[in-house]
């Protein structure tokens, strides 16, 4: 029962991420100092309890297969720490000119890539798996060393942003849940072979995903007076965001198709546009150092990146594979809903 209801969460988690946004706002105005005072120390069980499931399903040990997958996992490097930084820098610019904080989210997004779906969508979309799992190890590796070093350039003087403590927060939150989560994924496959394991990994993904609606709810409150005091400007934080996606999806499909083969042209697309909103997140809620509104960006980008990651399965399979137009496409999309 509770194994089902973890499944049902993560298949829904673009609505259920809706729906705590939404209450955790209406819950901010609401309620008192003590109250956001207990959300505050639920913060750090609530991060563990999101993170740590989710780094039992990765496997670190793809990273020794790196130079045969070199030529992929390098332009995945390329898009996720050289074009992305800048697509969000511009859009920054454009859009967030006079409001560094939500600006400081889209650099989170932008500088940690490759979620937990990102394997998940590639074999969907009939890419190469094991370059997908690859670039997911060495990219997250790699964000964990470059971050604090990109954002203590990006980030305002008026931030007073402290690299050293930003290190701090990549270990409690990324380097411990890794190394526990290496160690559970170890013990598991010794006790119940890589067919059980097999069997387990969407409950270790219903757990994050549960993990991601109560930090959200909680962002939400502990955030909500400074989100709501310009209720429209914080809306309009999604055009940027769907700029962002759009851009890196759209550089990942020309370098891959210009450059690699079809099976890791997809593994590349989904490697740079499924960004680890969950470690983005937990890093903004847990960092004194970080701005509370950065929270919203990331918060509303669960809800444009699922969708993009299913459109991208429907071009590779309805338009590419069958030769379908868009229209028709779009056709039986619709009717299949139906």
């Amino acid at each position: 029962m509770i194994a089902d209801a973890l499944r049902k969460l993560k298949s829904n988690l673009l609505y259920v991420v809706l729906i705590s946004l939404v209450t955790g706002l209406l819950f901010g105005q609401v309620v008192g100092t003590d109250t956001k005072g207990l959300l505050q120390a639920a913060v750090v069980p609530i991060l563990f309890l999101m993170i740590y499931p989710m780094m039992i399903n990765i496997d670190l040990q793809e990273v020794i297969n790196v130079r045969k997958h070199a030529k992929a996992v390098g332009l995945t490097l390329f898009v996720n720490f050289g074009l992305s930084p800048l697509l969000a820098v511009g859009l920054a610019q454009v859009f967030f000119g006079g409001d560094a904080e939500y600006a400081i989210g889209l650099y989170f997004i932008a500088l940690i890539p490759t979620s937990g779906m990102t394997a998940a969508w590639t074999g969907l979309a009939g890419g190469d798996l094991e370059t997908a799992l690859v670039a997911m190890a060495v990219n997250l590796l790699a964000a964990v060393a470059i971050l604090p070093a990109y954002l203590s350039v990006l980030m305002p003087a008026s931030v007073g942003f402290d690299p050293t403590a930003l290190y701090q927060q990549l270990a409690q939150v990324v380097i411990v849940p890794m190394i526990a989560g290496n160690l559970t994924r170890r013990g598991l496959l010794r006790r119940y072979g890589p067919d059980g394991f097999k069997r387990l990994k969407p409950t270790f993904g219903g757990l994050s995903s549960l993990g991601v609606m109560l930090i959200v709810f909680v962002a939400m409150a502990l955030r909500s007076t400074q989100i709501l005091a310009d209720p429209f400007a914080s809306a309009l934080t999604v055009v940027p965001l769907v700029g962002f996606y759009v851009g890196i999806l759209l550089a990942g499909s020309v370098l891959g198709r210009v450059l690699l083969d079809t099976e890791r042209a997809i593994a590349l697309v989904y490697a740079t546009s499924m960004r680890n909103l969950s470690i983005a997140l937990a890093i903004v809620v847990a960092a004194d150092t970080v701005p509370a509104a950065a929270v919203l960006p990331i918060a509303l980008a669960y809800v444009i990146q699922p969708p993009l990651g299913a459109v991208y399965v429907h071009y590779r399979r309805d338009i590419v594979a069958e030769g379908l137009s868009i229209r028709e496409a779009v056709s039986r999309i619709v009717s299949n809903r139906g």
